[in-house]
């Protein structure tokens, strides 16, 4: 179970906590959620936080972009939101949670990339771009470090697709090379992502099945009943629930 952008509560909510805030983190962290799923872009002065969107609109009311507006600026901006979480105070603060990164800003995979170097074991790297996934992975590496876990690019992803459609077992062996895991929603439009050939294909590789974002309970039991490795959630709380069961 991945906790998307940490944990809000209704309750939370209405004293205005908002996602990817430091107390999201820190509630998810207290329900007992091992793993967190959360998103990095780089502020004006080159501070990589945790932050979803490219602007500032939708959570603070701010136009801005996340780049154009300093780290102070940001602090200040979240402050009776739950708080700023930089990439480099979750990496800190809860030493034993597990991050389930995505790298959203070009410019941001790199640094992302170093900050999380030191804690390779506990870090899964991913983006919906590949390239961009790939940048934050060499820089991860460099020196010879640990590389962390890894999921695929949307590129990857359709690729994959194409060759469990068609049977293609070596094809889907080469395309998954160096891939942990697949973090995918169960269906795009009419289309099934999440099936049992997609998962006997990705299991037979070695590499987990993430889908993202369930939220009902039937929903998970069933798709944990399917084989799915797991579940990327904004109820923490009732995935934990539904987990322990």
């Amino acid at each position: 179970m991945l906790a998307h952008r940490g944990l809000v509560t209704d309750a939370d909510a209405a004293h205005g906590v908002v996602e990817n805030s430091f107390a999201a983190v820190a509630a998810a962290d207290a329900a007992g959620a091992r793993y967190v799923e959360s998103d990095c872009h780089l502020t004006a002065d080159g501070v990589v936080v945790l932050f979803h969107d490219d602007d500032l609109t939708r959570v603070t009311g701010d136009p801005r972009k996340v780049a154009d507006v300093s780290s102070r600026e940001l602090e200040d901006l979240m402050s009776g939101r739950g708080g700023l979480i930089t990439l480099a105070q979750a990496l800190e603060a809860f030493p034993t949670t597990r991050f389930n990164l995505d790298v959203k800003a070009p410019d941001a995979a790199e640094p992302v990339g170093r900050l999380v170097a030191p804690h390779a074991a506990r870090v899964l790297l991913t983006s919906f771009s590949d390239d961009r996934r790939r940048v934050a992975l060499r820089a991860a590496t460099t020196g010879g470090a640990e590389r962390p876990a890894t999921s695929a690019g949307t590129a990857t992803i359709a690729r994959l697709l194409l060759s469990v459609a068609v049977g293609a077992r070596a094809w889907t062996r080469r395309i998954l090379r160096g891939i942990d895991a697949l973090q995918v929603p169960e269906k795009r439009g009419a289309i099934r992502i999440v099936t049992k050939r997609m998962l006997a294909a990705a299991h037979r590789n070695g590499v987990e099945v993430h889908v993202w974002t369930v939220n009902d309970e039937a929903d998970m039991r069933r798709l944990l009943a399917l084989g799915v490795d797991g579940l990327v959630t904004d109820r923490a709380d009732v995935a934990l629930r539904v987990v322990g069961a």
